[in-house]
């Protein structure tokens, strides 16, 4: 459920009510208690950013696995082709 911020036009009390998207809104100020309350418009809370959240928090162990695997098959050929020394 949402919550929604609302402001008193009589007393000029803030307050934040939690309600179903489908509920009227609150018009009865908490503190004052005149029909004067008006819902604000708010920022959101949360904010999805990057390239998601579901990459980074969930990822998959099977396509780890793969692109530790395929970061392993990137080494140069010049340093895998050197000879070792024996001695």
């Amino acid at each position: 459920m949402p919550i929604y911020e609302y402001q008193c036009s009589a007393c000029h009390h803030t307050c934040d009510i939690l309600q179903k998207i489908n509920d009227k809104p609150t018009s009865k100020c908490p503190v004052c208690f005149q029909e004067s309350l008006v819902r604000l418009v708010s920022a959101a809370a949360f904010q999805l950013k990057g390239t998601g959240w579901y990459v980074t928090d969930y990822k998959n162990k099977e396509t780890s696995t793969s692109s530790a695997s395929a970061d392993h098959k990137k080494t140069p050929p010049a340093a895998a082709s050197q000879p070792k020394d024996s001695a």
